[in-house]
């Protein structure tokens, strides 16, 4: 492209989209899904970005205090407020880069008037058209089998799930991310086991379904195809900014 090329794209492009991210759960996975969104994004200078809106609020009550241990405050409110704040500051339509705050989703929909994408349904879309009929590996908290969020979306597609059997390793996984620990050894090691256990169990496709693991998503060994939550609403967001796919829930 030409200076002059680029001159007259800068001077005639429609108004950029503004997307609202509900972040801070936790705030490694929301930068990592920023990242993303950079690295999907087809751009030649700093005006081809998406303009990303981010409330990185680490002050959501614990989705695991709520709904694994019971004895949380509930985060629907929190996620509602930043869901209004969002939507107040201009955003077209808002995102959240955490698969089990998605158990909160109606909360953020109800609360505003654009739309809230749903994580869960478009991985589950990914992945069924990567992969027709597949069995499901879960690589996720275990707050997400125990409330059923991505049971709701896999008979429609054709799909079934498989999880790992100990569950509990991942959630220390999970912790260890949050504690800033995800890259020691010992981290990844029980990382990779898990997702051996589920090719074991006769996955045919890993899902990352929790965005902490998206930020060690490189410690996987590719045995088995990874189909990564927080990459594919990244694609999408850029997709919809760009005027490529509509914007919708």
């Amino acid at each position: 492209m030409t200076m002059q090329d680029r001159d007259h794209k800068t001077a005639t492009r429609d108004p950029h989209t503004m997307v609202g991210v509900l972040g801070g759960m936790g705030p490694d996975a929301t930068v990592t899904f920023m990242q993303r969104v950079i690295d999907a994004t087809p751009a030649e200078d700093d005006i081809d970005h998406v303009h990303l809106l981010v409330d990185n609020n680490p002050k959501v009550p614990s989705r695991i205090k709520a709904l694994i241990d019971g004895d949380g405050e509930s985060p629907g409110p929190a996620i509602a407020e930043m869901a209004r704040r969002l939507e107040r500051a201009g955003a077209a339509f808002l995102v959240m880069p955490c698969n089990t705050a998605h158990y909160y989703w109606q909360d953020a929909q109800d609360a505003v008037d654009i739309p809230v994408w749903h994580i869960v349904e478009r991985t589950l879309d990914a992945v069924a058209e990567r992969r027709p009929g597949a069995r499901v590996g879960m690589l996720c908290s275990p707050a997400l089998r125990k409330i059923g969020l991505y049971e709701g979306f896999v008979e429609a597609r054709g799909l079934s799930l498989v999880y790992p059997e100990d569950e509990g390793a991942v959630l220390e996984v999970i912790r260890a991310v949050k504690r800033g620990e995800g890259r020691h050894p010992d981290t990844l090691a029980a990382f990779a086991r898990a997702a051996d256990h589920l090719k074991a169990r006769g996955a045919d496709v890993l899902v990352l379904a929790c965005t902490e693991l998206s930020v060690i998503d490189d410690a996987l060994d590719g045995a088995l195809p990874v189909v990564d939550s927080v990459r594919v609403l990244a694609e999408q967001v850029v997709a919809a900014a760009e005027g490529v796919e509509p914007v919708t829930p």
